[in-house]
């Protein structure tokens, strides 16, 4: 299942706007705030879908029943564009686990790449409700070798995937890889276009970059 929020009309799309936006992006810390209070609301909807339990919490003036959490998730994240956007969660679900996978794209070639997995720090996954997020999703490899990397670390109960902005060629060829898993999969917009380095168009960029500034071989 494909959520894409991005299709109400909420406060959503105003940071949406901005992420977008080439002169807003000027502003490193405005884009890492705004990526984060887009995780924020993704933690908030993705929250609907987990279960509760009845707790008797005690006031100052006597006992209310308040329906908390069964069990906190297990928030994992790509360094490092990942990061902000797994801080607006991690700022909802304070009480999560967390993990952190290196994953990049090495580029053979000007527009031939593959995916290398570095290192993945990570609880043991078992039982948990997982959630990966990534800013973007756009051919999917990335977060296909973290997703096959965390699962190694046992079989979750549930999966949320977390894009910014998505491309069908991402969504399908997740689908595809993890056929007989249920994976739900949260995002902003879905872009139709890929370039030939496999960029989302009209998508806003490298996120990571702008979040963090120019990698050295960049420089």
């Amino acid at each position: 299942m494909t959520i894409e929020l991005g299709k109400k009309n909420s406060v959503l799309n105003q940071f949406i706007s901005e992420v977008r936006d080439i002169n807003v992006q000027k502003d490193r810390l405005r884009f890492r705030r705004n990526l984060e209070r887009i995780g924020e609301i993704f933690a908030y909807e993705i929250s609907k879908e987990l279960e509760y339990v009845e707790k008797d919490i005690i006031t100052p003036l006597g006992t209310a029943k308040v329906n908390v959490l069964k069990s906190h998730p297990l928030l994992a994240t790509i360094l490092r564009a990942g990061l902000p956007l797994h801080q607006g969660m991690l700022n909802y679900f304070d009480h999560a686990g967390n993990a952190f996978v290196s994953a990049y794209r090495k580029y053979d070639h000007d527009e031939d790449f593959v995916i290398k997995l570095d290192y993945i720090s990570s609880p043991n996954v078992d039982g948990s409700v997982l959630i990966l997020c990534d800013p973007m999703l756009a051919t999917g490899g990335s977060l296909i070798a973290s997703l096959k990397g965390l699962l190694e670390k046992g079989e979750p109960s549930q999966i949320h995937i977390v894009s910014v902005l998505a491309s069908p060629v991402g969504i399908e060829n997740l689908k595809k890889n993890f056929s007989k898993k249920k994976i739900k999969i949260w995002t902003c917009a879905i872009d139709d276009e890929l370039t030939a380095k496999a960029y989302i168009v009209p998508g806003l960029g490298d996120a990571g970059d702008l979040a963090f500034g120019l990698k050295e071989d960049e420089l």
